[in-house]
């Protein structure tokens, strides 16, 4: 495999709104996360990637872009975006932004083009259709529920496509114009000194041209639109345009979100010359999710699920490439509530997770407060801002759910949960503003923040500091990044473990992720035990002792 310049590196997401507010207006912004470099420069992160900071209506936090080349007054101005750029270098910390082009906003130029004359030129940016006797062209459901087809205003009879939200109008792929466009506004991005992109919802770039109805999958009539993707070959011609034109010039770093691969193509995603750098390792995070919707998905995070889905998807990457490993981001609920009981939350199940996460082949992509522990909050209903959960709230009653139950679920799966701000202190609204913020801060900060855990050898902060550093050391980081991944100890009813072996090299990881001990029989001697979570660890002949959540590092 050809060495490239990320291999080695950790990345860390921001989702803007909710890290750092410099001007006391309740909203994260770009000079708060400038203001916080040096920290995430300590905890060791390299590349950096920022949720959509691009102009915005923000019906969908941002992920409705209005104009490509311009930074939302929300979040500062674009010589605060040039400081970022140019602040995180000297700290060799290379900054991606979120890439929105499978649709942008009905408040976008184009589309406001497109309005005033469907059959002109900025008409053939997006897809719009004449109605069937007036009713939508196709029953594709769009991912945040309803129809994918909204009428065009001032029109009777046409409508436009939109996968997402009715203000989120797809892009046109198939016309070359827009391509042009895109590939123009990316590579002035890069030009500025960008490391590269995470790539939004890429996977719903082709569609289905003969634009036919699919085969119902609910009361409604309707199909899901992500099924569309499936059964429509061409989205290569697109990527690799992309990727020649942007992104190789650039040497920049791509990760695509990118789902339901089949596995002989992810070399062709991933691979020595695939389309992105990585794509994110989605199957273990979502092992529980047993359906669609909210009231389908499993609490919390069934084990052996979640360790067949890593051994499986650490199987079929093998040595193609390298998936990026998450346990959260923003579109999720927190990692240290879906992966851990209630009951078992703490230092040592949150510790163990972390070194699962960290020692595994692929890129380790933290989320902002990741690394403190940060949890879900305990939400009332009015409290949620996320369109999805108010939309999942609603199935979940019209299935049959009382209005309590509906808001339990909710409260498991919303994203909202993840985008609660960031939590520096004990101070009021955690340090995150001087003003009320967007969100409401989790009820836990006062215990769980930054402050409290950087003077604490033993917090959950200083052990991912030290995690990070571990990664990235000289004696381990060829082989905690070019190892190959082995299962052991598959058949133990709690225990994680996998060997990572690097010509004569070997490391193995073992965790009990339990809340009750257990024993191992070690089928290898071993010279050294090299990272930890505990103190102590006991080890009687071949038989390992281990504590709940106990996780060791063995060479």
């Amino acid at each position: 495999m050809k060495k490239q310049w990320w291999h080695e590196k950790v990345a860390y997401q921001i989702y803007p709104k909710s890290f750092m507010d410099s001007n006391g207006d309740g909203i994260g912004d770009i000079q708060g996360i400038i203001s916080k470099l040096d920290y995430l420069e300590k905890l060791g992160i390299d590349i950096l990637w920022i949720s959509p900071v691009f102009q915005s209506p923000m019906v969908d936090n941002g992920y409705d872009i209005s104009d490509y080349y311009a930074i939302d007054p929300m979040f500062g101005t674009m010589d605060d975006m040039d400081q970022l750029i140019t602040e995180a270098k000297k700290k060799n910390i290379s900054i991606l932004m979120d890439l929105v082009v499978n649709h942008c906003s009905s408040e976008h130029p184009w589309f406001q083009e497109a309005m005033k004359n469907p059959e002109g030129p900025y008409g053939e940016f997006f897809y719009i259709k004449d109605g069937k006797d007036g009713k939508a062209p196709t029953n594709w459901r769009s991912y945040f529920g309803g129809s994918v087809w909204e009428k065009l205003p001032g029109h009777d009879n046409k409508f436009y496509l939109h996968s997402f939200a009715k203000e989120q109008p797809d892009l046109n792929w198939e016309n070359p114009l827009v391509r042009e466009k895109i590939y123009e506004m990316i590579c002035w991005w890069l030009e500025k000194g960008l490391g590269g992109f995470r790539i939004d919802a890429i996977m719903n770039i082709k569609k289905d041209l003969t634009w036919e109805n699919l085969p119902a999958d609910g009361p409604d009539g309707m199909a899901d639109v992500y099924k569309v993707s499936q059964r429509v070959s061409g989205i290569e011609k697109f990527l690799m345009e992309m990727k020649e034109r942007c992104f190789d010039p650039y040497d920049a770093f791509s990760i695509g979100e990118a789902m339901f691969l089949k596995e002989d193509n992810i070399k062709n995603f991933i691979g020595e010359n695939g389309y992105f750098s990585s794509i994110f390792a989605f199957e273990p995070c979502h092992a529980y999710r047993k359906g669609k919707n909210y009231k389908e998905y499993v609490w919390p995070q069934p084990f052996k699920e979640w360790r067949e889905e890593t051994f499986h998807n650490q199987k079929i990457i093998g040595n193609t490439g390298f998936e990026a490993n998450i346990i959260e981001n923003h579109d999720q609920p927190r990692g240290a509530s879906l992966f851990i009981p209630e009951e078992d939350y703490g230092f040592h199940s949150i510790s163990a997770l972390a070194t699962i996460l960290m020692c595994q082949r692929g890129l380790p992509f933290l989320y902002q407060g990741q690394e403190i522990g940060m949890c879900n909050r305990r939400w009332k209903l009015s409290e949620f801002d996320d369109l999805e959960t108010m939309s999942q709230y609603q199935v979940a009653v019209e299935a049959g759910y009382s209005s309590n139950q509906a808001l339990e679920i909710c409260r498991h799966h919303s994203r909202d949960n993840a985008r609660t701000p960031m939590q520096w202190n004990d101070k009021e609204y955690a340090g995150f503003t001087a003003g009320i913020p967007w969100l409401p801060v989790n009820e836990n900060y006062k215990e769980i923040n930054v402050e409290k855990q950087e003077v604490q050898y033993g917090s959950v902060l200083n052990f991912y500091r030290r995690l990070i550093a571990f990664r990235k050391s000289e004696k381990y980081k060829e082989i905690l990044t070019y190892g190959d991944f082995k299962p052991l100890y598959q058949e133990e009813e709690s225990i994680f473990a996998y060997t990572r072996e690097l010509e004569e090299k070997k490391l193995v990881l073992i965790c009990n992720f339990s809340g009750q001990p257990a024993e191992i029989t070690l089928t290898e001697d071993y010279e050294n035990v090299i990272f930890v979570n505990y103190q102590q660890t006991t080890m009687i002949g071949k038989k390992l002792q281990m504590k709940p959540y106990e996780v060791v590092v063995l060479e």
